[in-house]
């Protein structure tokens, strides 16, 4: 089987969970308590009112009439027009998505660097005190949730020491320096939450190249320990690295959220949380779909990476 053929069929199965997390989305919303109409017109409007707002809104169609004039509109770009507010859904999502990504980037540009390095230190002398500290940070950081994370920083550097500003309320107009001081807090939960796992993952895949064969016998040549590491170790690592570092980077979405919301971030996830709160169905679709369908293309481009550097994967039993 070509390489090629399996990317292919990896990128066929991703578009098909795609179209069932679409289906799954709609189903989640449409079970949510509440009526929409009610929400946006609150407790005091009459029956007719109500009436009148259902049909402009098409909430009296089928749902699957509804499903599938929702998902045709999604794949022609037409993202609509929020139930509460009534704007443009796709310039509600403009500067959120913007300081989502924002923020998931730094994360990401701290949170890698630095996980290889720890794991490249930790595998230099595997149970040496050095590797003992950093594996009981790794599982302590594993084991603690990121909204406990969050409250714990915020109870020291922003209550108790007040270095740090408690939310991240960012606004158009503020300097690089406040907005990098608001995002100190957020960007170290969200590393913490992810550091772990790919710190562990990277010490796990040197050790075992380093007691590999070819690198004993590199050993024993006399190839200096930095050579041994940098040139022959990390680069015959990078494969279950790369991989690691993708699906964490997938799991950082429900990460982002948390500390959206925590940190009153103005972000992607606090605006799916509020419109959840207001039931604004349209918006709260939109917003869960994005999350979807990053994840769904982070854990393909982990498989893909699996592929392309593990020749054995081609061949399946």
């Amino acid at each position: 089987m070509t390489l090629f053929t399996l990317i292919a069929k990896r990128l066929l199965v991703g578009v098909v969970i795609l179209f069932v997390v679409s289906a799954l989305i709609f189903i989640g919303t449409e079970i949510l308590p509440g009526d929409v109409a009610q929400a946006i017109l609150g407790q005091g409007a009459t029956p007719e009112l109500l009436e009148n707002v259902r049909v402009r809104l098409g909430l009296n169609d089928p749902a699957p009439v509804r499903y599938f004039r929702w998902l045709g509109n999604l794949l022609s770009g037409n993202l609509g027009a929020s139930m509460v507010s009534g704007a443009d859904i796709g310039q509600l999502l403009g500067e959120r998505i913007w300081n989502t990504v924002m923020l998931a980037g730094v994360t990401a540009l701290i949170a890698v660097p630095l996980a290889i390095g720890l794991g490249l230190l930790s595998a230099i002398k595997p149970n040496s005190l050095t590797d003992r500290a950093i594996s009981v940070v790794s599982l302590s950081l594993i084991s603690l949730p990121d909204f406990l994370i969050a409250i714990v920083l915020v109870m020291i550097f922003a209550v108790k020491l007040g270095w740090l500003p408690a939310i991240a309320n960012l606004r158009p107009g503020q300097d690089f320096f406040t907005v990098a001081r608001m995002m100190v807090l957020p960007v170290t939960v969200l590393v913490f939450t992810v550091l772990a796992h790919m710190v562990r993952m990277t010490r796990t895949a040197v050790i075992n190249v380093l007691s590999s064969p070819a690198t004993e016998m590199a050993i024993l040549k006399g190839v200096p320990r930095w050579r041994l590491l940098l040139v022959h170790a990390l680069p015959n690592a990078l494969a279950p690295i790369a991989n690691v570092v993708a699906l964490n980077l997938a799991f950082l979405i429900s990460g982002i959220v948390v500390v959206e919301t925590l940190f009153n971030f103005s972000g992607l996830g606090r605006l799916m949380v509020e419109s959840v709160s207001t039931r604004d169905i349209p918006l709260v679709q939109v917003c869960a779909m994005i999350f979807c369908t990053v994840y769904v293309l982070l854990n393909l481009l982990a498989d893909i990476v699996a592929i392309v550097s593990n020749p054995r994967l081609r061949y399946p039993k």
